[in-house]
């Protein structure tokens, strides 16, 4: 049996479609072996290896309004802090260990001291999650094991290295597609649009790496914060998923 690799792109509440995908693979009866994933990303993927199915993980998202803890917004007091989310994350992911997982996780960060990409795979699961997606400039940067990390997806929002040479199957996800009919509008808006186009560049740099690279027809129409549309996001994930199981079951 060949093994398979998913990689999770981050992408704010548009990372919710992964969930949907995922829905779409378990109904398959396809097994995955790895995952990786960036900020969004990182947060489906934990709570998926952790064996929690994608209705599962859908419901604790909107019971908890779960992103919203990791939606930007410009605070005038200051940075804003992630750890508000520890709680939720720790109420749920009980064993804060990488270890404890069903299905090897690898989360990607950016370390600012050495200016790397950093895959986090060991040690306290809730620390790196939140490493993965704290938004430079928004949020306080992460520290963890004497580094200071912020968003993963400033330098790889699509980390299919980890999975190179340990899957015999890559597929990575794209949930962060570039909408070609933006209208300039306020401060946070262009700012949420300099950061999708310059994450979109390494996005699209690693699809080469992958045996199938997914991207969700009808996200464009969405933006990184609509997290009022979450169920939109999840049933556009669930129906290309379910248009993609053939392309999988073909690489098999």
């Amino acid at each position: 049996m060949k093994k398979i690799g998913v990689s999770l792109s981050g992408g704010g509440s548009r990372g919710i479609v992964h969930l949907g995908i995922l829905k779409a693979i378990d109904e398959a009866g396809i097994k995955l072996s790895m995952v990786t994933g960036t900020s969004a990303g990182a947060i489906v993927g934990a709570f998926y290896c952790s064996g929690y199915s994608p209705d599962n993980i859908m419901e604790i998202i909107m019971e908890t309004k779960l992103f919203k803890y990791v939606r930007p917004a410009i605070s005038f007091s200051g940075l804003l802090k992630l750890e508000t989310i520890v709680s939720v994350f720790k109420k749920y992911l009980k064993n804060d260990s990488f270890d404890a997982l069903n299905i090897p996780l690898v989360v990607a960060a950016t370390n600012v001291r050495t200016g790397t990409n950093a895959f986090l795979h060991d040690g306290p699961l809730v620390q790196s999650i939140l490493a993965s997606c704290a938004v430079p400039v928004i949020f306080e940067p992460i520290k963890l094991n004497g580094e200071i990390y912020i968003d993963g997806g400033i330098l790889n929002n699509l980390p299919v290295e980890p999975l190179i040479g340990h899957c015999d199957v890559i597929i990575g996800i794209n949930c962060n597609p570039i909408s070609e009919n933006y209208e300039p509008g306020n401060m946070k808006s262009l700012l949420e649009r300099s950061l999708l186009m310059a994450i979109s560049v390494n996005t699209f740099s690693k699809k080469g790496l992958c045996d199938l690279f997914l991207e969700p027809d009808g996200l464009k129409n969405f933006g990184g914060f609509d997290f009022s549309k979450a169920g939109e996001i999840f049933q556009i994930g669930y129906e290309y998923g379910k248009s993609s199981i053939d392309k999988i079951k073909v690489l098999l």
